[in-house]
C-alpha cells in the first residue's frame, strides 16, 4: 500500500496515457518514435532538476536563467559567425561561464528565502526573462555591436524574433546517426545524456553530494555538523543552472531553430512536470523518476490532442488538456508532499 501511495502520481499518468492511446488510434510506432525524440532532446534540462530537489531547494523553476545563458551564447557566437563543432565548443564554453555566474546570483538569492525557494525562483526566472528581452530588443545594435547584419531587424535595432540555427542546427543529432525499429537516435546524443546521468549518480554518492543530502533533510542539523549550508546550496543551483543550459543547447539544435524572446517558455513548467511524472517529490528525486516521468509525460502529451479530437471534435481540448495537466500534476505533487511532511 505504501508503495501504492508514493507511485500514484505515475500511475496516473499510465493510465490516462493507455486511454489517450486508445481513443487516438495513432500508431504504436510513430508515438514511440515521437517520444525518444523528445526524450532525447529534453533529459539533460530535467536531470538539471535532480540536485536541488535532493538539496532541499525544491523545484527550481530557475532553470529558464540556465535556458537563457544558453540562449545568449548561441546569439553571441553566431553574431561572430562562427559554424559547426568550433562554434558548438564556443556556446558551451559561453553559456557554462554565464550558468555559473547566474547560479551563484540565484543561490545567494535564494539562501536569503530558505523555505520559500520555489516561489521565489519562478520570480527570478521573469525577472530573468525580462532583462533578456530587453539586452536583446534595445541593447542589440547600440550597446552591443551587431556584426552579422542578419540577425537584426530591419530598423537596424533589436534582433530577429526567429533566427535560424544553420550553424548548429541537428550538431549533435547528426553525429553517428542509427536507426531502431524505425526510430532515430544520434551517438553523441546519448554519450551525452549518459555522461550527465553518470556525474548526478558519483555526484550523489560524493562527500559533496552527502553533504547536500544532508541539508535537504535538516539545515539545522547540518549546521551543527560543520557542513557550510550556504555554500552546499549554491553549488547545487549552480549545478542545476550549468545543466539547464546544456539542456537547452540540446533542444535548440534539435529544433533548429532559435524563438529569440520565448524559446525559454515554459521549459521550467514542463521539465517539473515531466520529473514529477515520474514519481519525484519536492524533497527526492532520482534518475529512474526523469527518465520514467519523460517518458509518460510525453507519451501523454502526444496522444491526448487527437483523442481530444476522437472524444470532443476539437484538436483545441486535447491541446487545452495537455497544458493543464502540466500544471495539475505539479499541484497534485505538491499537495502530496505537504500532506506527507504534516
Amino acid at each position: 500500500m505504501k508503495k501504492l501511495k508514493s507511485n500514484r502520481i505515475p500511475l496516473l499518468f499510465i493510465i490516462l496515457s493507455v486511454i489517450g492511446y486508445i481513443v487516438s488510434g495513432m500508431s504504436l510506432n510513430f508515438v514511440m518514435s515521437e517520444v525518444v525524440t523528445r526524450i532525447l532532446r529534453n533529459s539533460v534540462m530535467v536531470l538539471s532538476l535532480i540536485v536541488p530537489i535532493i538539496a532541499g531547494l525544491g523545484l527550481n523553476f530557475a532553470i529558464s536563467i540556465g535556458a537563457l545563458a544558453a540562449q545568449t551564447a548561441i546569439l553571441f557566437v553566431l553574431n561572430y559567425g562562427l559554424e559547426g563543432y568550433p562554434a558548438l565548443l564556443a556556446v558551451v564554453l559561453l553559456s557554462t561561464i554565464l550558468a555559473v555566474a547566474f547560479g551563484y546570483v540565484i543561490g545567494a538569492i535564494l539562501n536569503r528565502v530558505k523555505g520559500r525557494e520555489m516561489i521565489t525562483s519562478i520570480i527570478i526566472g521573469y525577472i530573468g526573462i525580462s532583462i533578456y528581452q530587453l539586452i536583446f530588443m534595445v541593447g542589440f545594435g547600440t550597446i552591443i555591436p551587431a556584426t552579422n547584419e542578419k540577425l537584426l531587424l530591419k530598423s537596424g535595432l533589436g534582433i530577429q524574433h526567429v533566427v535560424n540555427l544553420e550553424s548548429l542546427g541537428g550538431i549533435i543529432d547528426d553525429c553517428l546517426k542509427f536507426e531502431i525499429w524505425g526510430i532515430k537516435c544520434s551517438v553523441l546524443n546519448l554519450v551525452i545524456i549518459t555522461v550527465v546521468s553518470l556525474f548526478i549518480f558519483y555526484l550523489l554518492r560524493s562527500k559533496l553530494g552527502i553533504n547536500m543530502k544532508a541539508v535537504g533533510e535538516s539545515m539545522d542539523k547540518s549546521q551543527s555538523l560543520g557542513i557550510d549550508v550556504n555554500k552546499m546550496r549554491i553549488i547545487a543551483i549552480i549545478i542545476s543552472t550549468v545543466l539547464a543550459a546544456y539542456g537547452q543547447i540540446m533542444y535548440l539544435q534539435n529544433v533548429g531553430m532559435l524563438s529569440v524572446y520565448t524559446a525559454q517558455s515554459n521549459r521550467e513548467i514542463f521539465s517539473s512536470a515531466a520529473i514529477l511524472a515520474g514519481g519525484a517529490g519536492i524533497k527526492n528525486a532520482n534518475i529512474r523518476n526523469v527518465f520514467l516521468g519523460l517518458f509518460l509525460f510525453h507519451f501523454l502529451f502526444i496522444v491526448s490532442p487527437l483523442a481530444g479530437q476522437t472524444l470532443f471534435s476539437s484538436v483545441a481540448i486535447g491541446e487545452y488538456f495537455r497544458t493543464f495537466i502540466s500544471y495539475a500534476v505539479i499541484c497534485l505533487a505538491i499537495i502530496f508532499n505537504v500532506k506527507e511532511n504534516i
